[in-house]
C-alpha cells in the first residue's frame, strides 16, 4: 500500500509511505531537513510498522509533534485506511 501524508508543524511539507504485511517499505520525506529526515528513514526501514509508531511517536521538536512523530501519526493514520 502507498500513500502520501501532509504534515502538520514540521518544516517537512509531506511524507510518501509504502508499507507491505504491516512492514515499512519506505517512508520519503519532502522536505525538512535532509540528513536528519535520511538517517530516520534508513534506520525505520523494513520495520514493522507497530514497532515504528512505538519508538517514534510523541518525539517533539519545535513543538509539540517533529517529522518522526508525524511519521507515527501517518503510519496510526493508514491502519484506519485499510
Amino acid at each position: 500500500m502507498k500513500f502520501s501524508y501532509e504534515t502538520v508543524g514540521t518544516c517537512s511539507k509531506r511524507i510518501d509511505i509504502e508499507m507491505e504485511a504491516g512492514i515499512l517499505v519506505s517512508a520519503d520525506f519532502v522536505g525538512g531537513c535532509s540528513g536528519n529526515t535520511q538517517a530516520l528513514t534508513a534506520l525505520v526501514k523494513e520495520m514493522p510498522v507497530a514497532e515504528v509508531v512505538r519508538r517514534l511517536k510523541g518525539i517533539a521538536c519545535q513543538g509539540d509533534t517533529s517529522c518522526p512523530d508525524q511519521l507515527a501519526r501517518a503510519l496510526e493514520t493508514s491502519a484506519h485506511m485499510k
